[in-house]
């Protein structure tokens, strides 16, 4: 049975498969730390991605995590660089390219699913009311001048 999965699904388990040859090449040290760690955020990542495609109730929730397992992946591959596990930095840069294509695909479908008020100060969601003006008799302008 074939299924049409959108090119989100495929990104992720393509990340996921390139984790999981760089992670075999891993020093001992770094396979069962960092790489295994590595390993679970590209499952979890995939499944994610899944989920929200299957379950269209569920994307208000399930699409910020996504982005939010994008940016940890991100983060654990910097640090695959910064302690040297990976073979060569062309390998580490290949990665780092499909995660920051993914991470701009879930934060798009994440815009696209989830409301998000625009502007640095944005209109709160019920309506304004006109405050009450509660004034006295010397405040009104008869009475000012009085």
């Amino acid at each position: 049975m074939s299924v049409n999965l959108p090119p989100i699904v495929k990104l992720a388990e393509r990340l996921m498969l390139e984790v999981e040859r760089a992670v075999r090449a891993f020093p001992r040290y770094h396979k069962y730390s960092l790489g295994q760690e590595l390993r679970q955020q590209c499952r979890d990542v995939v499944r994610l991605c899944y989920r929200a495609w299957r379950t269209r109730d569920q994307q208000n929730v399930l699409l910020p995590a996504l982005v939010e397992g994008v940016d940890e992946i991100k983060l654990s591959l910097q640090l695959g660089s910064q302690l040297r596990a990976f073979r060569s930095f062309a390998e580490f840069e290949a990665l780092l390219r499909v995660a920051l294509d993914l991470g701009r695909q879930a934060g798009g479908w994440r815009r696209q699913v989830v409301p998000h008020p625009k502007g640095q100060n944005p209109e709160p969601a019920t309506a304004r009311e006109r405050a009450h003006t509660l004034s006295t008799r010397s405040a009104s302008p008869a009475g000012a001048n009085e």
